[in-house]
């Protein structure tokens, strides 16, 4: 049986590697193909992904924690986990998408599949620990402008 205290230390360490690894595919493009890009006045300043990456993959990683200390009473628990892990997924390809393919439109589709299963799987955390789906809510928002921040990328950099 996993201590509660590794199931935190594992939720954390696979979102923060997915970060790590989305990452390491961002950084090379920020100053070279990313910097050639149409940007819409709405778009932050590049300096500020990083951070706000960080806190949300941390965020993520504790209600993935909170949904896994539940698996055994909550029916719904592995399910929730798959819809997390399948939204994950997306989340890293984006990053392979956007940055890696320099292919804004494909990294579009998937922003939209990946908002489709954060809300899909904030829904199921909410059945089974309101916390954890509380935390997933920065997410939801700022994936949420990000999709907003890649259609107009799409529209402007034909």
């Amino acid at each position: 049986m996993i201590s509660d205290r590794l199931k935190l230390v594992i939720s954390l360490g696979i979102c923060l590697l997915a970060g790590i690894i989305g990452g390491a595919i961002t950084a090379p493009n920020i100053m070279t193909w990313y910097g050639t890009l149409i940007k819409p006045s709405f778009s932050p300043p590049n300096w500020l992904f990083g951070p706000v990456w960080t806190i949300l993959y941390i965020l993520m990683g504790v209600a993935l924690f909170l949904i896994w200390k539940k698996i055994n009473e909550a029916p719904e628990a592995k399910t929730a986990i798959a819809f997390f892990g399948i939204q994950l997924v997306l989340n890293f390809f984006w990053s392979l998408f956007f940055f890696g393919l320099h292919s804004i439109s494909l990294a579009f589709l998937d922003i939209v599949l990946l908002l489709i299963f954060i809300i899909l799987t904030t829904m199921k955390f909410y059945r089974i620990d309101k916390t954890a789906a509380y935390l997933m809510v920065p997410y939801l928002l700022w994936v949420s402008f990000a999709t907003i921040l890649n259609l107009s990328l799409l529209l402007l950099n034909p």
